[in-house]
């Protein structure tokens, strides 16, 4: 398997605090780093030498620079040498400097990670062939080169590579070779921040080409090459079709002298807007058959990491409390450029279901916190990681989307473009973006903002319909929450068609004003009483939405029949919350998936409703015969669809749907018959074949059922020898029903030798609990508690994320898991980054239990 290494062996680093960044900021002015790196010592360590230029205010000035190096080889200002026995923490400190301009020079070796922070190493084991690059937000780039380490310290940054002659260097600025073999130089870049400094370098297949007189390139590891060149022009044309969109709607052009797109192997993030260079996880680079959702999702985040080059990277933020800023504007800008420039216009439909989701539920759990947080709830770095979430992200964007509908496009942008020419290459707030909007538009956004950006919680919206004799009937809206937002939303009003009692037809969609400090709403209009309402109909506003009873009623009779793709969005994600709440028997959630969800023709409902069906409703709220009969309805649901879509043609919108009902039918099959004779032909009737991922997901759910053993698995892996085969192959190991196959997974995650790198070390995860297995995985739930925090304090905050995230024991719906969980965090002795997760993932767990405990007693 492929080696850690990495941070877990060093010294506890400090977090950098809010109050030093500020002191350190009034005291210098960082001009220009010259970096220069040699990656070829060996497969441990790299040589990085930094000369940073910087003045300094105050005579007499303490500050510190930082670094985090296997060994300090060199450290000296102006020419005199430091004690490098002064770095402590990742820290060397600068004493009594003169007022004035100085040089500081550090050489350092530093030691590759295998976790994704810092400068990461990888081995492809398909070729033996091997790549680097780096990950410095949000406070790892000391894991890579020396500095001052704060976004509001912008520098100039000059980078030049010594790299094995095979390779190519790729940079923030265009790098071209220079001098002897393997030494690389990269363009000078403007004032950038030091947590958006790249480099990646390896022997990468790349497409290069030139738009709008810039050059454009795609780079991936040699062993994906051949898909790269498969998606290439698709990933080039959404390229261009954003970069020129973003052109239109921004006055300041592109900031950067070349556009590369780096996919990059073991990438603990989506993506990286590192300026000039942006590093994506490779699993965007398909091995296999995807859906077109999966193709829009991709293609979002190319549009979304683009809307970074002006928001992030042109303007920054001062300090983490507004990151925020970044990612709901780029978020926002993502889906909305990729629906006006490209092919994918239904972009807001996968939004509800995949990501408003999220948001949603992070806003409801203990650890929500304002999209635009008080800087005193984010003291220093480790704080600002923990917002890196659905609130940040989904609800962010949300909240964007809201202002845009309440603000109006036209003044929106233009109050973007007077941020943008405000403080082009410098740093803003939240105050300033308020003050660029609020000049280009008569409305009060900063009362806006006070109640959307510095609240929590989300607003329920629920109607309640009276009608009078006259036929004249109303709406009471009533608002049931603390927040008490403004929302400008629609409501529709649908009745069923006649002729056809499943079919139901939009007859008015109104749009209306709750103001902030209104309890509800009140429509009177004449006419009969619809058969369907749905508030916020078409998604504009972020509340939880209920219906009515007889709204309901129709819904279950007639959801398949409604017009409009992100209309249906609204009404199942108001059946999920209702499930969730507690209002909503699970089963019949999946009772009306059954029913409707076989004439669905958009591919992202469908994916968006089978997911949480099966992953939430029927792993975690539903137990015993109650699960059973939910997989056996999914079961249903798929097979209709393959029925529905056989013969598509492979390039056709069914062929999404397809794919997504095999692998759905795979992961709840509850007997192995089927799927042996699917995996014995390669094939499923009809069409697909099982390529690489399929078959990897096939053979995971017969380890699952006990139907193969460890010799079918190292006979899968001797066909796909690639990472995503190792990976897969680690799933399959980790879900065998045996318990040597679980005590071999349990040792690898937590041994102290640290083996595992962050991506096998997820697999692993992803394996070992099943549902199916409860009797086999009792013994573990205590173990859990008692040995991550160890692993997390050992292994740092990707792995601490992780073991939150996958190892956590979510499929374990019991009394006994929260009660120890509880105990857990009462030690005090959890790392923030497994705390933040322990506390999300009991109140999911309390929440899984509150509907069980609802529902099973009637059941």
């Amino acid at each position: 398997m492929r080696g850690a290494g990495g941070w877990g062996t060093m010294a506890r680093m400090s977090e950098l605090t809010r109050d030093e960044a500020q002191q350190r900021a009034r005291v210098l002015d960082v001009q220009r780093y010259t970096i220069e790196f040699d990656l070829t010592p060996g497969e441990e360590e790299f040589v990085s030498t930094s000369v940073v230029r910087f003045a300094v205010r105050e005579h007499g000035a303490d500050t510190f620079v930082e670094v985090r190096p296997s060994r300090l080889l060199e450290a000296s200002v102006d020419g005199v040498a430091l004690d490098p026995g002064t770095l402590h923490g990742g820290r060397l400190p600068l004493r009594r400097l003169a007022a004035g301009e100085h040089e500081l020079r550090v050489t350092a070796r530093m030691a590759y990670s295998h976790v994704g922070e810092g400068m990461h190493r990888f081995t492809d084991p398909a070729d033996g062939r091997s790549y680097v690059y780096t990950q410095c937000c949000m406070s790892d780039a000391p894991r890579v080169f020396a500095c001052f380490d704060q976004p509001d310290l912008k520098a100039e940054f000059h980078v030049a590579v010594t790299a094995p002659p095979e390779w190519t260097v790729l940079g923030n600025g265009a790098a071209v070779r220079a001098g002897g073999a393997g030494r690389w130089e990269c363009a000078p870049t403007p004032r950038i921040s030091t947590y958006l400094m790249a480099v990646a370098a390896g022997p990468f297949r790349s497409v290069r080409t030139e738009h709008a007189g810039l050059p454009f390139g795609l780079h991936v590891r040699e062993s994906l090459g051949p898909y790269l060149e498969a998606d290439a022009a698709e990933l080039l044309e959404i390229t261009r079709r954003c970069f020129d969109r973003y052109h239109e709607l921004f006055d300041e052009p592109y900031p950067f002298d070349s556009y590369d797109q780096a996919f990059v192997p073991e990438f603990n993030a989506g993506a990286m807007e590192n300026p000039g260079l942006v590093t994506f996880r490779d699993e965007f680079i398909h091995r296999s058959a995807v859906t077109d959702t999966e193709r829009q999702v991709r293609g979002m985040v190319i549009a979304h990491e683009m809307a970074h080059m002006w928001f992030g990277d042109l303007v920054t933020l001062r300090w983490w409390d507004d990151i925020w800023l970044n990612e709901s504007f780029a978020e926002y800008m993502g889906y909305q450029v990729l629906s006006e420039a490209t092919r994918f216009s239904d972009t807001w439909t996968d939004f509800a279901l995949a990501r408003k989701s999220w948001g949603y539920d992070a806003d409801q759990r203990p650890s929500t916190h304002p999209v635009a947080p008080d800087p005193a709830l984010v003291p220093d770095t480790s704080a600002a990681m923990m917002n890196f979430d659905g609130i940040s992200y989904a609800k962010g964007a949300s909240a964007l989307r809201q202002l845009v509908a309440w603000l109006g496009e036209k003044s929106f942008l233009a109050g973007i473009n007077v941020h943008f020419a405000r403080h082009r290459f410098g740093n803003a707030t939240l105050a300033d973006f308020l003050d660029s909007l609020a000049q280009a538009s008569d409305r009060d956004v900063h009362a806006w903002a006070e109640r959307w950006l510095r609240t929590t919680g989300v607003d329920t919206l629920r109607p309640r319909l009276a009608e009078s004799p006259e036929r004249v009937w109303s709406v009471e809206l009533e608002r049931s929450a603390e927040v008490g937002r403004p929302h400008r939303l629609a409501l529709g009003l649908y009745d069923r068609a006649p002729a056809e009692p499943g079919r139901l037809v939009l007859r008015e969609r109104l749009e209306r004003d709750l103001a902030a400090d209104e309890g509800g709403l009140s429509v009177r209009l004449t006419g009969p009483r619809p058969d369907l309402l749905l508030v916020n109909d078409l998604d504009l506003t972020y509340a939880k939405v209920r219906l009515d009873d007889g709204s309901w009623q129709t819904v279950r009779e007639a959801l398949s029949g409604l017009p409009g793709q992100l209309s249906r969005a609204v009404v199942w994600n108001a059946a999920r919350d209702m499930v969730r709440d507690a209002q909503l028997d699970p089963l019949e959630y999946v009772r009306v998936v059954r029913a409707h969800l076989p004439a669905e023709s958009d591919n992202a409902v469908v994916q968006g409703v089978l997911t949480f069906a099966r992953t939430q409703v029927a792993d975690r709220c539903l137990a015993g015969a109650r699960r059973a009969e939910a997989l056996g309805l999914v079961s249903e649901v798929c097979r209709e669809l393959l029925e529905r879509t056989a013969g598509a043609p492979e390039d056709g919108p069914e062929a999404g749907l397809r794919l997504t009902a095999v692998r759905r039918f795979i992961d709840s099959a509850l007997e192995p018959a089927e799927l042996e004779a699917w995996r014995a032909a390669g094939r499923v009737p009809g069409g697909p074949v099982l390529d690489a991922e399929l078959g990897w997901r096939l053979l995971l759910r017969l380890s699952v059922l006990g139907a193969v053993d460890a010799d079918d698995i190292g006979a899968a892996l001797g066909d796909d020898p690639s990472a995503a085969g190792e990976e897969a192959a680690a799933r399959c190991r980790a879900a065998l029903p045996s318990a040597a196959a679980k005590d071999a997974a349990w040792e690898a995650m937590f041994s102290p030798a640290d083996a595992l790198s962050n991506y096998l070390f997820t697999a692993v995860a992803q394996g070992f609990w099943q549902p199916e297995q409860a009797e086999l995985l009792g013994g573990f739930v205590p173990r859990y508690f008692a040995e991550a925090p160890g692993v997390a304090r050992r292994r740092g905050p990707s792995v601490a994320a992780l073991l939150g995230r996958h190892v956590f024991p979510a499929v374990r719906v019991e009394r006994g898991a929260l009660a120890l969980g509880e105990e857990c965090l009462a030690s005090g002795e959890v790392e923030p980054a497994l705390r933040r997760w322990l506390v999300d993932q009991l109140d999911d767990l309390a929440r899984a239990l509150r509907v069980r405990e609802t529902f099973d007693a009637s059941a």
